[in-house]
């Protein structure tokens, strides 16, 4: 296959995900909240507060300044406008994360599968709900898989300017997330793992050489993160998952559900064996998850791709550590956590799908057709992927967060009804950005107890019922009061319903007042 052919692919790979990215954009309910911290931090940039905000944050930099950019070319004021910036820097990045998809695919299962398994990666529904949100993931992943490309073709060819790449795009996938540290960590196990494989070893000098350049390298790109911050990230999830730091309270607000106070260690390690699998189960879809078994099978033995293997499944099997880790210290682990694990299993996919369609041969008698026996031709291969799109059309159609709507509509309520220096509680934050007024959130709802400003609550029903601290908090301050308006209307299926409570009057001040001085 020529070089023209493969990109001729890629560019019409590009030009269908930018048009499926643009339109799942088009049909965001709300974005993302942790999108709130990125754009927060973008706005902080775009004022001048430069060094506060690239270094001092919780996040790494560079998303919010590749939002702050994206603010500058698109223009315009308000949330929506930020809101846009976000989800344009994550679409630009998601469009162009198809080209070392394509690239990695084709390194490890060849030119046939490439497209496919691109096409796969961006059907599966969570590809387009996350690359067009206002999250990371996109920007992360698009240098995470450039590394994982270059570093492929180092172990494959051996030639030592293939590393240069491969540090330099770890260091920006750092840049992006902490976990772009898994990149070089995985190179260096998989050079401590190819000396111990007869067929995989290396000359010693290019050995040595390269475990120095992955390990020297990388700690000078993102040297500037680790003195400022004062280690690898003050993300709380990533010091859980290394144990520098405590694990969750029993709960915490990040739980998914409540630590049982007399669970095992071996029970813990197990139920987070099972959320790690049912993530990626979500991540990849049930109807790609055998057909991936069968693409490993028809992949082995690896031939001369057996170093490149080697990286793969460490990969794989580092994330998927790292992931039942992540629910074991902090409870809780989604599909989007699980995406590096799934791109790598949807590409399997891919191998076994072509592999399975090939080896499945029809009499031409069967088909009124001279004899001989015919594989699957390009309207087979249509079928299978109009089948495949008909069993995920549902997902695909959904709204961005549809089940949070209804903080669109608190938002509305309190831009309408209360004054822009009126102070809110909203544990989201959802209201109060789009809704552009200032209160308090999960991190600050302690502050809230005692604020004799305060005009309104804003709650969902799942924070009026549940067991956390922050709900008792919640139903203390709201008492036995009722709400005063309620969103969406008409909620559909397992939308949530927000409430909006009133604290403006006087009576209910005195009240609040009296019940503070009595705890």
């Amino acid at each position: 296959m020529t070089t023209k052919t493969h990109l001729a692919r890629i560019f019409l790979l590009m030009v269908c995900v930018a048009g499926l990215l643009g339109w799942t954009a088009r049909n965001t309910a709300i974005l993302f909240a942790d999108g709130l911290r990125y754009i927060d931090q973008a706005k902080r940039l775009d004022a001048g507060n430069t060094f506060n905000a690239l270094f001092r944050s919780i996040d790494h930099p560079a998303y919010p300044l590749a939002i702050a950019g994206m603010h500058r070319v698109l223009g315009g004021d308000g949330p929506v406008a930020w809101q846009h910036a976000a989800q344009a820097a994550s679409i630009a990045a998601g469009v162009l994360l198809a080209i070392p998809l394509y690239l990695v695919a084709l390194e490890m299962f060849g030119g046939s599968t490439a497209w496919l398994a691109v096409v796969l990666s961006y059907l599966v529904p969570l590809t387009g709900h996350v690359m067009a949100d206002a999250l990371s993931e996109s920007l992360f992943l698009l240098f995470f898989f450039w590394g994982v490309w270059t570093s492929l073709r180092f172990l494959k060819e051996g030639v030592f300017p293939w590393l240069l790449p491969t540090i330099g795009f770890a260091a920006l996938a750092y840049w992006v997330r902490p976990e772009g540290l898994l990149l070089p960590a995985a190179m260096v196990a998989t050079l401590a793992l190819i000396p111990l494989i007869r067929s995989t070893r290396m000359l010693w000098p290019r050995w040595w050489a390269a475990v120095g350049f992955l390990m020297i390298g990388p700690a000078c790109l993102i040297a500037p993160i680790i003195a400022t911050k004062g280690g690898l990230s003050t993300k709380p999830a990533v010091g859980r998952v290394l144990g520098t730091v405590s694990k969750s309270a029993p709960l915490a607000v990040e739980r998914t559900r409540p630590l049982d106070p007399n669970q095992t260690t071996t029970q813990l390690y197990v139920l987070s064996t099972r959320a790690m699998a049912i993530a990626v189960r979500d991540s990849v879809t049930v109807p790609l998850l055998p057909l991936a078994l069968l693409g490993f099978i028809f992949a082995w033995p690896p031939g001369e791709r057996a170093r490149p293997w080697v990286f793969y499944a460490t990969v794989m099997i580092a994330w998927a550590l790292a992931l039942i880790r992540l629910y074991a210290t902090g409870g809780y682990c989604t599909p989007r956590h699980a995406m590096i694990l799934s791109y790598p299993l949807i590409a399997s996919a891919a191998f076994g799908l072509e592999r399975l369609l090939k080896m499945i041969a029809v009499p031409g008698r069967w088909l009124g057709q001279p004899d001989g026996r015919y594989t699957a031709g390009p309207v087979v291969w249509v079928g299978v992927l109009v089948g495949l799109f008909f069993a995920y059309k549902a997902d695909l159609k959904a709204p961005i967060n549809e089940r949070f709507a209804g903080y669109r509509g608190a938002a509305n309520y309190l831009a309408a009804n209360v004054p822009e220096d009126a102070r809110v509680v909203d544990l989201t934050g959802w209201s109060l950005y789009y809704g552009e007024r200032q209160g308090y959130t999960f991190a600050n709802l302690i502050e809230a107890m005692g604020d004799r400003d305060l005009t309104r609550v804003v709650v969902r029903d799942a924070h009026l019922t549940g067991p956390w601290e922050y709900c008792k908090q919640v139903r203390r301050l709201i008492g036995g009061r009722k709400p005063v308006a309620s969103f969406p209307e008409h909620p559909a299926e397992k939308q949530s319903v927000v409430f909006v409570y009133d604290w403006s009057d006087m009576a209910n001040r005195t009240a609040r007042g009296t019940s503070i001085e009595k705890r």
